[in-house]
């Protein structure tokens, strides 16, 4: 078994240590890389064109819950190239179908307050480890593991809640040219339940957000142990989920071939990183990997001109240069853009420090720095 508990200075991702580990794993593997994007034909560049004019042109979000209004910075922020892409994917290029969803969702993210959970609101969720975010697929794909047989809840909008933030703390760590991630699910039974199948409305609700506010955000889904229940579970629930989805879905296989050994858990399949979730450790460890890889994203965002249909390369870290630089070329920030360069609005900020955070920064002080890493990725 591969053991990974870090020591001063040390890199998790290239070295083994005695132990188990309890944080995140920072970054993928140095064989582990995106594929390149495929380049846009004429037609798709045009349709992409036109859309991000209509998104600029936009003067409000609307909504029926009493949230309408003028597109926040956080919006603009979220609204980037591929953001868009995945819209007209999604939509198989209907570029005013695209339009619509993208202010569906804008107007759903308010509605639903994605930008105010809280690590603090969701903590009681995942206090047994049933969802857990760790390690890099061969694609680079960040792994996000469900495990329902460590269920410690009862049916809830909190439960729900839960994924949406897990959702949203993955894309917080994509790497640089990655914006799908990979499912995990291992349906071993727990200790105190048999039943280990979310209820049909649950599982109904969740395809709809992840199918019509995530799209193109699934890259592969891996399954594991799935008991007689849960293939009758599948089977109901597969005229409610899109075709191209179905095809990532990958049931029971030697998942060695699509995740390196090294960065999968050991309780699935033949993964051979030992973790221990110990919640008062991983989940503030979590908490702030994603802060700091949020918040470097948010300054370069403003230093590259606060534009929409900015890249996520360019705010990943993947490139030197925005949208905005590769359009006239300039290679330097402006004095007015440097002044600009502030801190994340509240809305997309993890909470301030809490005491388990606190605990865990030892912990996290082993990560290695973002920016090094994340060069280190790109030029892999």
């Amino acid at each position: 078994m591969a053991t990974a508990t870090a020591s001063p200075g040390a890199d998790p991702v290239h070295e083994k240590f005695a132990g188990p580990l309890k944080v995140p794993l920072p970054f993928p593997t140095p064989e582990s890389r995106p594929k390149e994007r495929p380049v846009l034909t004429t037609e798709q560049q045009q349709k992409y064109d036109w859309l991000l004019q209509q998104v600029k042109g936009w003067t409000e979000v609307p909504s029926t819950k009493g949230k309408a209004g003028p597109l926040t910075d956080g919006e603009k922020f979220w609204l980037t190239k591929e953001c868009l892409l995945r819209y007209l994917r999604a939509t198989k290029w209907h570029e005013k179908e695209a339009d619509k969803r993208l202010l569906e969702t804008l107007a759903w993210r308010r509605e639903y307050g994605v930008e105010e959970l809280t690590a603090e609101h969701i903590s009681p969720e995942n206090e047994t480890g049933k969802q857990v975010i760790l390690g890099y697929d061969k694609e680079a794909r960040v792994c996000h593991y469900l495990n329902p047989g460590r269920q410690n809840t009862e049916p809830s909008p909190r439960q729900v809640q839960h994924l949406v933030y897990m959702v949203e703390r993955v894309i917080d760590i994509m790497p640089p040219g990655q914006e799908t991630l990979a499912l995990l699910i291992n349906f071993k039974q727990g200790k105190s339940r048999s039943n280990t199948a979310p209820s049909l409305s649950l599982a109904r609700e969740v395809l709809h957000i992840l199918q019509h506010h995530y799209p193109e955000r699934l890259g592969r889904a891996l399954i594991i142990n799935m008991p007689w229940i849960v293939t009758g579970f599948f089977k109901l629930i597969t005229p409610f989920i899109d075709p191209n989805t179905r095809e990532k879905l990958k049931f029971n296989e030697d998942m060695s071939q699509y995740v390196p050994t090294e960065q999968m858990w050991s309780e699935f399949s033949t993964g051979e990183l030992e973790f221990d979730y110990d919640h008062s450790v991983y989940w503030p460890a979590l908490h702030k990997l994603c802060k700091e890889r949020r918040e470097a994203r948010w300054q370069r965002w403003v230093a590259g001109g606060r534009q929409l249909g900015e890249s996520e390369d360019y705010l990943a870290g993947g490139t030197e240069t925005g949208v905005a630089q590769q359009a006239t070329g300039a290679t330097e920030n402006t004095a007015e853009d440097t002044e600009k360069t502030e801190a994340v609005p509240d809305a997309e900020q993890v909470p301030s420090a809490s005491t388990e955070e606190k605990a865990a920064e030892k912990v996290t002080e082993n990560v290695v720095e973002p920016t090094t890493a994340q060069n280190a990725v790109a030029s892999a």
